[in-house]
């Protein structure tokens, strides 16, 4: 749908390129580490080299970086979320939010992916509700702030230089964002294993026992949560994205296996009801990105609100999840073996329906608006 053609020049040839770098040399070094539930440093520091450790602040379009990370998701969604989470809300955090000195410490390092951070929100009881039923507490003492409670389903947590811890100030009872580097005492992370999807995500369990940060460890910018929103409306968008990228590679490999398998004599792909999975996941995968592309264009002018987020995202993970599944089907048996990527794609998809907020909590927030009404009860 030359959606590719709406970008400038300078950035259509680096989409380019770094797609070649990516179907190349990512996606399929990628399978192993998958299976082994293992992150792959290597391929991330190569993925430095090409620049996407600073998509947030190298002046790239809205566009452009959407379109980054539908080919990470396309080469593996793992790769993809750790990349978005690095730039939507550590690098953009950090930036947005941060001290001169908090910059100035850690910006450089995540440029190039040689620094990790982890995004510490989620928590063992809370996921969906998080806003108001956050448990972790911050207590100011002298100069230093004392961190306790739990956070569940991080990423990096175990392999990052820092965590952005969010806790409640027992002062005052709003949210707020601590710099908790993870070699801190009383700071753990305990991999969460036997995951049917992102496994080259290194999700974990944190515990924070009475973690002391120095007081200069606050995010200025971080004193509500209201303005840590905003970050995570753009952090939904950034799923939907993921959610075209899995499409793309779910009809490649469809694609592919279809014109080289053969059943009855005949190509899979001379079959009319292989040929309608066919173009009903390409169908998907299209409208995907138009959605998305209109997307980035709101979100360029500035205009971008969670509702139109949260829509995408639900949409968009609905199609993907949808067009994954027909995938699965159109490679028979083989189709659940991360052999041939299918399976690998299947479990990935369905952590893009449910993180970042289910599929049933973003459709929640676009009934409220159509129907001024809230059903969140």
């Amino acid at each position: 749908m030359y959606i590719v053609d709406l970008l400038a020049p300078p950035e259509r040839d680096r989409y380019f390129g770094i797609r070649e770098f990516l179907q190349s040399s990512v996606r399929q070094p990628s399978i192993e580490y998958w299976n082994r539930e293992e992150f792959p440093f290597g391929l991330l520091a190569d993925m430095g080299k090409h620049g996407l450790g600073a998509l947030q602040l190298d002046g790239s379009s809205a566009l452009f970086k959407g379109l980054m990370y539908v080919e990470l998701a396309r080469a593996d969604v793992s790769l993809s979320a750790l990349a978005g989470i690095h730039n939507e809300l550590i690098l953009g955090m950090v930036s947005e939010l941060g001290s001169d000195e908090q910059k100035a410490r850690w910006l450089p390092g995540l440029k190039t992916f040689s620094q990790l951070g982890a995004f510490a929100l989620t928590e063992p009881d809370h996921g969906s509700d998080i806003a108001g039923g956050l448990e972790t507490s911050a207590t100011l003492d002298g100069g230093e702030w004392v961190l306790s409670g739990a956070k569940r389903w991080i990423g990096a947590a175990t392999i990052a230089d820092f965590a952005l811890v969010w806790a409640r100030d027992v002062a005052d009872g709003e949210i707020k964002g601590f710099i908790v580097e993870t070699d801190r005492p009383g700071y753990t992370a305990t991999k969460i294993t036997h995951k049917i999807g992102l496994r080259i995500m290194q999700n974990a369990d944190i515990v924070l026992d009475d973690v002391r940060v120095p007081a200069e460890n606050l995010l200025p910018g971080a004193t509500s949560f209201s303005r840590t929103n905003e970050l995570l409306r753009d952090s939904r968008a950034w799923v939907g994205w993921q959610g075209a990228g899995i499409q793309l590679a779910a009809f490649d490999i469809a694609r592919a296996y279809a014109l080289n398998r053969r059943q009855f004599g005949k190509e899979l792909a001379s079959f009319q009801l292989v040929q309608q999975q066919l173009a009903d996941m390409l169908g998907n995968a299209s409208a995907s990105l138009a959605l998305m592309a209109q997307l980035a264009r709101v979100q360029q002018e500035g205009k971008l609100e969670m509702v139109q987020a949260a829509m995408a995202k639900a949409t968009v993970t609905r199609l993907a999840r949808a067009s994954v599944a027909m995938g699965r089907s159109l490679l028979g048996g083989n189709g659940i073996s991360s052999d041939y990527e299918m399976g690998k794609l299947f479990g990935d998809a369905e952590i893009l329906y449910t993180y970042e907020g289910s599929y049933e909590i973003n459709s929640l927030i676009v009934g409220r608006a159509v129907t001024g009404k809230s059903a969140f009860h």
